[in-house]
């Protein structure tokens, strides 16, 4: 589930280097869902960079859950 999330926020940045047509309902949709995914996230840091911005406030949620979610599945696993 974890890398699922992450598979998400990581293709939003991807749309988002590829300068993906927000007036796209798909493009919407994973923007919106990663939007509310890294919204812990997204303002943490600032940058004066857009770019930087979208790197750093999306990756960081997606490394954030790929960790925590195979922890979390790793001591499930050994129970």
């Amino acid at each position: 589930m974890a890398d699922v999330l992450a598979f998400v926020i990581v293709l939003w940045i991807l749309l988002y280097f590829l300068d993906a047509n927000q007036g796209n309902e798909l493009v919407n949709f994973i923007h919106d869902t990663a939007s509310w995914l890294a919204g812990w996230s997204y303002d943490l840091f600032t940058f004066s960079r857009e770019w930087v911005q979208v790197v750093i406030g999306y990756g960081l949620a997606a490394v954030v859950y790929v960790l925590v979610g195979h922890a979390i599945a790793g001591w499930l696993y050994r129970r």
